[in-house]
């Protein structure tokens, strides 16, 4: 017999029990759909996860001054200046592994447009900051050295506030508004950001220059920074460089002697970034394995069933041999049943692993990632656990004596 009559031979055999070809098939088919449903949502968790600290800013750090005590009680950090502006530009020029440094001061306030008014925060900072958020304007131009020196009043808005003060799908660059009663003028509207892991709207807020928030919205403490500094590191793999030399040029500077505490702390956003992301990647793992087992189950499954067909059908290989059915194509006939009943049970499971992932990613407002290397392994495993569980029962009908097997009633 060749490979088509044998194929042709199987599924008459399988159609003509329908249900039970079925009910073998269905572990396969829960165990692929399993697989492929919870690795593409575990791949669009960990997208929406990676999506949600690029939009922190790449390689950053955060550099907050140190706590304060007083009567026994010890303050955060932040709760004391102690990063000065001289330390600000020491990070910028000693510490090789930092592409940017910018300060950030910020300060809640009223913005008023003509009609409007609405209440968030404003920070003052440098054309650097922009950089190390990857923040871009989507209308108008940049804020500018010049106008960091030149202490202009202009004002750069994040959409959520654009909304509010003069309606969505508005264009607000060249229009005044007024922040604590100064008038600003408009100068960029920031491109779109969302939400932070924490659920912080990123795109309520105002930004101005360095100096104009100091001499019109919040004084200076003269040679100390109130507020933060952010470093954007070289590259992802030289932020824990960046790390330690902006640790050790701060320690110098500071003179703080050894076993001394640090009057600073630095937080390193990738380090909690990846931490995210191994998380998700082990969830996915762990359900993919879970996945996995339904496929083993469903193996077992089809082995059971074939071991049940192959009782029932021992007349009939004993006529095939009979007739001049050799032991390999017996052996064939029941292996290529079981690759069947794997494979349909596979491609049935692909297409409903797909919709409910799609059902899962619309529920839980999540990106769905198919992966095409998943889709093909999942077939391919299906094929793998027919051939597996399949060579059993195959190989006992094609040991059968045949006048045994006439015999049988």
């Amino acid at each position: 017999m060749n490979p088509l009559q044998i194929l042709r031979v199987a599924i008459r055999a399988l159609v003509r029990n329908k249900m039970r070809s079925f009910l073998t098939t269905l572990g396969i088919i829960i165990g692929v759909a399993a697989v492929i449903a919870m690795v593409a949502i575990g791949e669009g968790a960990k997208a929406q996860v990676e999506a949600s600290f690029a939009s922190m800013g790449s390689n950053l750090l955060i550099v907050l001054p140190g706590s304060t005590t007083a009567g026994g009680q010890r303050g955060g950090f932040g709760s004391m200046p102690t990063l000065t502006w001289d330390d600000l530009r020491a990070i910028r020029t000693e510490a090789p592994a930092v592409r940017y440094a910018a300060p950030q001061l910020s300060s809640g306030a009223q913005l008023m447009s003509e009609d409007q008014n609405w209440s968030t925060r404003v920070y003052g900072t440098t054309p650097e900051f922009f950089m190390i958020r990857n923040w871009p304007t989507s209308m108008g131009s940049a804020m500018s050295d010049s106008d960091v020196e030149g202490g202009t009043k202009v004002v750069f808005l994040g959409s959520t506030v654009v909304d509010k003060l003069f309606g969505p799908n508005a264009d607000p660059v060249g229009q005044l508004i007024r922040i604590r009663n100064i008038p600003f003028e408009v100068k960029g509207v920031l491109a779109k950001k969302g939400q932070s892991p924490m659920g912080q709207d990123y795109d309520d807020a105002a930004y101005i220059p360095l100096k104009t928030f100091q001499t019109k919205i919040q004084g200076g403490l003269q040679q100390f920074i109130q507020g933060v500094v952010l470093i954007g590191a070289t590259s992802e793999s030289t932020t824990q460089v960046a790390v330690q030399q902006v640790t050790a040029l701060l320690r110098d500077r500071h003179h703080i002697g050894l076993g001394q505490d640090d009057d600073f702390s630095i937080r390193n956003l990738t380090e909690l970034a990846s931490a995210q992301e191994q998380g998700t990647k082990t969830l996915t793992t762990l359900l993919a394995s879970i996945a996995a087992v339904s496929l083993l189950v469903g193996g077992i499954g089809i082995m059971n069933i074939m071991l049940v067909s192959v009782t029932e059908r021992t007349r009939e290989i004993g006529v095939r041999m009979a007739v001049g059915a050799k032991p390999r194509n017996i052996l064939a006939q029941f292996l290529v049943e079981a690759l069947t009943l794997a494979i349909a049970g596979g491609v049935i499971g692909i297409g409903l692993g797909v919709l409910a992932a799609q059902r899962l990613a619309a529920q839980f407002h999540w990106p769905m990632l198919i992966r095409p290397d998943i889709i093909v392994v999942s077939v391919v495993f299906s094929a793998l656990v027919g051939v597996v569980f399949g060579l059993y029962p195959a190989r006992k009908a094609s040991r059968l004596d045949p006048i045994d097997a006439l015999r049988f009633e």
